[in-house]
């Protein structure tokens, strides 16, 4: 038996079968909602085939990549499909970024093809050209591949170990890395078990460029079921989707679930009935305990879970709704497949087979991040008498005054709970005598008086040490933060700041 016929012959974890088992087991059911559209897992698969079958005839093979820049459009998932089915490495790309943004993210990719939405026709040309890459607007993939034969394509498939995705990251430096997710990595992330279960429609809030997004539908389609993806991710069109779609699942980040306890507090938003929602999940790390119980309280037939992980990582560990209250702060316990360690300086390390396979084609990033295979958060964590986690800050966001390391997340916790602040970042702010200081910036509500530095000081006196308190002050009238996962760019904070006091 030849290498080739033997590798044919196992059984590998490819994304691909995902789609040919569902539509085998249950062709009419609805596997993707937009809007009025909507695919069932047949239609799917035929449409994957069929794109699959245009890209061969395009030239792509195994091992291409194929960047996607576009917002979020059905006709992305066939591609997506298609892709996997392929084994050409699917790596999309956020269509809200500008021509030089986009470029430097695109251009690490190398990409041999770049499917690109209506509005990126003329600046995807331009990319395309520069990078030597075949372009097809997804309108126009869509139109031609409805020519092709919607059987299975005829090309060797993909091993499990095969690259399947690329998701882009700016990282600390602002420098995008490409986190190379492997087939078995994405199958093993988002298989629902050995017996399938009920699962329900699932509201997805995240744009088609974002790996939530499509870790959701894949597990939804693992346990085929339907996702719904959303135009925008406005509390309106969450709720609607949610009651037109009698949605059972929904996962948001914090910053999403104030926007949506926010709506259903207007005349609008109240009497919405949100009753089949059976699970309501959040995170990315610490989650406030108020913002838990408003969930708790707006959604009272859903269990409310918190979840910690990311795109390297996968899950890491996730919080119970039993013990929301009773481990307030905490992101719960690590996952069944995840080890976890807390290195001497407090920071999160995790190994296990979730784990991402490094950055594609850049080994200086990768030999910083993976460990003898453990995998560096970049995330201080903490861990309780009960093997409870909680993640305290960033490794690189702690800023040091007069020897002492402040953490700005803790601050920021405190905080948040004056009246007069809306939002809030804390930053270390350069100055002679203690090499940093802290600094509170913060918007203010627009319903109160501007706070005063002695009065924020005075607002932590009980619950943080001295030198954790601000001894700066600005007031700003928003606060940059990353938009997918609404973390605080507070390098670009303090540039703006700086440029200001310049100024």
């Amino acid at each position: 038996m030849t290498a080739e016929s033997q590798e044919e012959s196992r059984f590998d974890l490819r994304i691909g079968s995902v789609f040919i088992n569902a539509a085998r087991a249950v062709p009419d059911r609805t596997a993707a909602i937009l809007g009025d559209e909507a695919l069932t897992f047949g239609q799917l698969n035929r449409r994957a085939n069929q794109v699959a079958a245009l890209l061969l005839a395009r030239g792509l093979r195994r091992g291409d990549r194929l960047v996607t820049w576009s917002p979020t459009a059905l006709d992305l998932v066939p591609v997506f499909a298609a892709a996997s089915k392929l084994g050409v490495v699917f790596a999309p790309t956020n269509a809200s970024l500008s021509l030089d943004e986009a470029m430097a993210v695109i251009e690490p990719a190398r990409p041999a093809m770049l499917v690109v939405g209506d509005e990126q026709v003329a600046d995807g040309a331009r990319v395309a050209e520069q990078l030597g890459a075949q372009v097809l607007g997804l309108s126009e993939l869509a139109g031609l591949a409805g020519n092709e034969k919607t059987t299975e394509p005829n090309a060797p498939r993909p091993s499990e170990r095969d690259p399947h995705v690329i998701f882009f990251t700016s990282g600390s430096t602002g420098r995008p890395k490409g986190a190379t997710l492997s087939h078995r990595v994405n199958f093993l992330r988002t298989h629902p078990g050995a017996l399938l279960e009920h699962r329900g429609p699932m509201v997805s809030p995240y744009p088609l460029f974002h790996m939530g997004a499509w870790t959701i539908a894949l597990q939804q389609w693992q346990g085929r079921d339907a996702v719904i993806l959303l135009a925008s991710a406005d509390a309106v069109s969450i709720c609607d989707a949610i009651v037109a779609h009698r949605a059972e699942r929904l996962n948001c980040i914090p910053a999403v679930w104030r926007r949506i306890l926010d709506h259903l507090g207007t005349p609008q938003g109240r009497g919405l009935d949100l009753s089949s929602v059976r699970f309501a999940d959040t995170g990315t790390s610490a989650t406030p305990l108020e913002l838990l119980t408003a969930i708790d309280e707006a959604f009272p037939e859903a269990a409310v879970r918190v979840f910690y992980g990311s795109t390297e990582a996968g899950s890491v560990s996730s919080l119970d709704h039993r013990d929301l209250r009773r481990k307030p702060g905490s992101c719960g316990v690590p996952a069944p497949s995840c080890q976890v360690r807390i290195e001497s300086d407090g920071e999160l390390w995790v190994r296990g087979p979730l784990v991402f396979d490094g950055y594609f084609e850049d080994d200086v990033a990768t030999a910083a991040a993976l460990v003898d295979g453990w995998y560096r958060t970049g995330d201080l964590a903490e861990e309780d008498e009960d093997g409870y986690l909680s993640i305290v800050g960033r490794a690189k966001d702690v800023l040091r005054t007069g020897g002492e390391t402040v953490v700005p997340t803790e601050v920021e916790a405190v905080l948040a709970d004056h009246p007069a602040v809306a939002d809030v970042a804390v930053i270390g702010w350069p100055d002679t005598r203690w090499g940093e200081i802290v600094c509170a910036v913060v918007v203010g509500r627009p319903d109160a008086p501007a706070p005063t530095i002695d009065e924020l000081r005075a607002h932590c006196r009980s619950r943080l040490a001295a030198f954790k308190h601000p001894r700066r002050l600005a007031m700003v009238g928003s606060i940059p933060r990353t938009p997918s996962t609404q973390q605080v760019q507070r390098r670009l904070l303090v540039e703006q700041l700086t440029a200001s006091d310049d100024s």
